[in-house]
């Protein structure tokens, strides 16, 4: 009988013989080679080779009488000494002649394919059940890399279906109700990439946290794939827009460096993998060129297109990448669907969670956020995997990372905190399966939180989850979407966070109406930026080497500006792509700038920052000019190399006319003319605006009202001041009247006019106020989306 299958013959129909994994190689191999996917060719070993070993053996008796002894999957130790016994069986068993020659044939059929004698493989498990639109078996058997040589294997084939009966397969299959002895395993011998002289890992083609569809989120490390998928490193992460991907463009939006601190390479001289650590330059290098990152993405949306035009429904991909280090190409390895999002029927629902009270929070440990819930629970510190027996129903395991073997306890547990991984690692994986929240790269987490100890882990705030002291109260709500009625205007949202834009985008709102970079630079930049154009200005070496370390991989360190602030812009406007997002230019004060690193260089003090040197009046300043050119390099980047046309300008704080034309001269310099595909839109926030809107009119596509801004100047009160707090109010006849006037002046001069102040998001009476008049727009929080558009709903009844 024939038990070997090359790649280049197999299709998807194949999977009861070769498995979900083997079938999808060989589907991608014959239909997409000449779409530009290069993928590593093989052959699979057939699941009737493993049912002719068992049989062979005359295992089956044995694999049920010890079966027969898990009456309880939670007694873990005793699923760990089944799971034992059973593995070492099959690896001790006896392989048929005829069998073991198919293989070595096959082995150097491929090895002469390669022009080698004995050429390096990975060897692969492919169950028959796996990859299912509902079940994802991935990761629950083993994998053996650079495998070389007949001898070697045949001792890993034995290996691999040995990890059949892994202990996290074997709860799997229970739990899913998988007959045990109707699963079987084919498994795959690929050719080895060696990546371990380069760089892989995952990309998914979609946000793996959000489900949103329009990108490819791709993470990777130097050497072996293994690193990233075990999560024992925190890898570099990118993430590009697929709609202007296909215009043509380069939407890089996010690149973001993780440590890469190890990696895992081939050992010549002791023939296996072993870990190393990086160098200092491999630390703070990206592990893809720009190009690469492009590169890669294309070939991730080939793939998803190719699959949902089997299907005929949407099918994101779960792809595993390698690029080879001795001739330079990527390579596809691996691809199977993504089974957390692409589910039929998924409601259009939105979970919120909230922690609630007066409650004073202390943060033991922070790291990068998973499944966007709140949980609490009694820590449970472990340190080995031999040691997840310990965990009980509803604890919060804290560890330095898990893998498969963890599985078991894992679905006990409230929450995961893990030192180390990224977002697409086990942990991060395995949690979203399971609908848990987990805390990923929580530096020193094993050392500062202590077993017994009660906490509440809050992943519901964007990127960045905290551990919080304590069992803290929080509420959930589920809101459907499709049930959220339309108000009679346009609801726009503000938002200030790129990391929270996928989420916010599926809100029912038609765009964003102010786009806060603050936070970008605080947050993601922190720098002053005059202190990159000028850093021979600063005389603190600690401060010089604070902007050394974040700029790390920079020779230019403007660049690092312009790149970051045009990725957090983007990812923003990709998120509500093909809808308007209004970006404001900057708009600190002089205290803001000044707490930036390396800002007390640059700024002088003021007694009343709030009404100083702010808005406009930075731009052409040759205080400032230069930084504010950066400022606009990064929205040209994010317009015409990201692709993201969707993107208008709003220029805070115009004091003048004349400060109007200074500003939008300078614009139309660095290349930000307004025309036809390009919109300029002007914050109406002092009196003059209010007064002189037909004049302002003649140099703007547009206004947005700032409430907060226009109720301070309107009333002369400073809304920095305790003492004045009383009389700060959006509803005061005053600044109503300025606002009605706003508006009917923008509308005489045929020019739309929104708000994107505080006030409708506080105040849903002046909200109604605003619409009665004749806005254009509203733009809220996004926090108040929700409760605004209920609120009208009832309303309306």
């Amino acid at each position: 009988m024939d038990y070997i299958k090359p790649f280049k013959t197999i299709r998807l129909t194949d999977i009861p013989q070769v498995g979900g994994k083997n079938a999808s190689l060989g589907e991608m191999i014959v239909n997409l080679s000449n779409c530009g996917i290069q993928i590593p060719d093989g052959f699979a070993i057939t699941a009737q080779a493993y049912w002719y070993f068992i049989e062979y053996n005359h295992y089956k008796e044995s694999l049920q009488k010890e079966l027969r002894n898990l009456t309880n999957l939670q007694d873990l130790s005793n699923l760990e000494a089944v799971g034992s016994r059973i593995r070492q069986l099959i690896e001790n068993g006896t392989m048929p002649d005829d069998l073991t020659q198919e293989i070595v044939t096959a082995y150097k059929t491929l090895s002469t394919e390669y022009n080698q004698q004995a050429c390096d493989v990975a060897v692969r498990s492919s169950a028959t059940a796996e990859d299912l639109p509902t079940a994802s078996f991935a990761g629950q058997q083993e994998t053996f890399l650079q495998v070389r040589g007949e001898q070697q294997l045949i001792t890993c084939y034995k290996k691999c279906l040995a990890s059949l009966f892994t202990d996290r397969a074997i709860v799997y299959r229970v739990q899913n109700g998988f007959d045990h002895f109707k699963v079987a395993l084919s498994v795959g011998i690929q050719k080895m990439i060696r990546s371990d002289l380069a760089s892989a890992g995952v990309a998914f083609s979609l946000d793996t946290e959000t489900g949103f569809k329009d990108v490819v989120m791709i993470n990777g490390s130097w050497g072996l794939g293994e690193m990233v998928v075990q999560g024992l490193v925190t890898p570099d992460e990118f993430c590009v827009h697929k709609p202007t991907l296909a215009q043509g463009f380069a939407p890089i939006i996010k690149k973001q460096r993780g440590d890469k601190n190890i990696k895992m390479m081939y050992d010549e001289t002791k023939k296996s993998v072993t870990k190393v650590p990086t160098s200092a330059q491999e630390s703070q290098q990206l592990c893809l060129t720009d190009k690469e990152i492009i590169e890669l993405s294309k070939q991730v949306v080939t793939i998803e297109n190719y699959y949902s035009k089997i299907k005929d429904s949407w099918s994101p991909m779960d792809v595993e990448w390698a690029k080879d280090g001795l001739d330079g190409k990527l390579y596809i390895v691996q691809a199977r669907p993504e089974t957390i999002h692409a589910l039929p029927n998924r409601a259009h629902a939105t979970t919120e969670f909230h922690l609630t009270g007066n409650n004073t929070k202390k943060i033991l440990v922070t790291g990068q956020s998973i499944g966007q819930q709140i949980a609490s629970g009694t820590v449970r510190v472990i340190a080995n995997v031999t040691d997840i027996n310990q965990v009980q129903q509803g604890d919060i395991i804290v560890t330095t990372m898990t893998d498969p073997d963890w599985v078991p306890a894992m679905k006990r547990a409230s929450g995961i905190i893990t030192e180390r991984g990224g977002r697409t690692c086990h942990a991060a994986i395995v949690s979203r399966e399971l609908g848990i929240p987990a805390i990923i790269g929580a530096s020193n987490a094993t050392q500062i939180l202590k077993t017994g100890q009660s906490v509440t882990l809050d992943c519901s705030s964007g990127s960045v989850g905290s551990v919080y002291d304590g069992i803290l109260p929080f509420e959930k709500q589920t809101i459907a979407m499709d049930d959220m009625p339309s108000a009679p205007i346009p609801i726009l949202v503000n938002i200030a966070d790129p990391n929270s834009a996928f989420k916010i985008s599926q809100f029912p709102v038609s765009g964003v109406g102010l786009a806060r970079i603050e936070f970008i630079i605080a947050n993601a930049i922190q720098i002053h930026p005059m202190a990159l154009i000028h850093p021979e200005r600063i005389t603190d070496n600690k401060i010089l080497d604070k902007i050394t370390q974040l700029t790390a991989g920079y020779t230019d360190k403007k660049q690092f500006f312009i790149d970051t602030l045009s990725q957090g812009i983007g990812m923003i406007a990709a998120a509500f792509y093909p809808h308007k997002v209004i970006v404001r230019l900057s708009d600190f004060k002089t205290n803001e700038y000044h707490n930036l690193i390396g800002g007390e260089f640059f700024e002088q003090a003021e007694d009343n920052p709030m009404l100083g040197f702010r808005g406009a009046s930075r731009y052409y300043n040759p205080r400032y000019q230069d930084a504010f050119a950066l400022e606009c390099a990064a929205l040209v980047k994010a317009r015409n190399i990201m692709g993201l046309s969707n993107i208008a300008i709003m220029i805070p704080f115009v004091r003048t006319v004349n400060e109007a034309e200074k500003v939008i001269a300078i614009l139309s310099s660095h290349g930000l003319a307004r025309n036809s595909d390009l919109q300029l839109v002007m914050m109406v926030e002092i009196p003059s605006n209010v007064l002189l809107i037909e004049e302002f009119s003649a140099h703007f596509d547009g206004f947005s009202i700032g409430s907060n801004d226009l109720t301070q100047l309107t009333l002369g009160v400073d809304r920095d001041s305790d003492l004045l707090a009383p009389l700060f109010d959006e509803r005061d006849p005053a600044v109503k009247k300025m606002m009605s006037m706003a508006i009917t002046g923008a509308r005489k001069a045929d020019r739309f006019i929104g708000i994107c102040g505080q006030a409708p998001s506080d105040y849903p009476e002046l909200a109604q106020f605003l619409i009665d008049a004749g806005i254009s727009s509203i733009s809220l929080n996004y926090d108040a989306v929700i409760p605004f558009l209920m609120r009208y709903k009832n309303n309306k009844k």
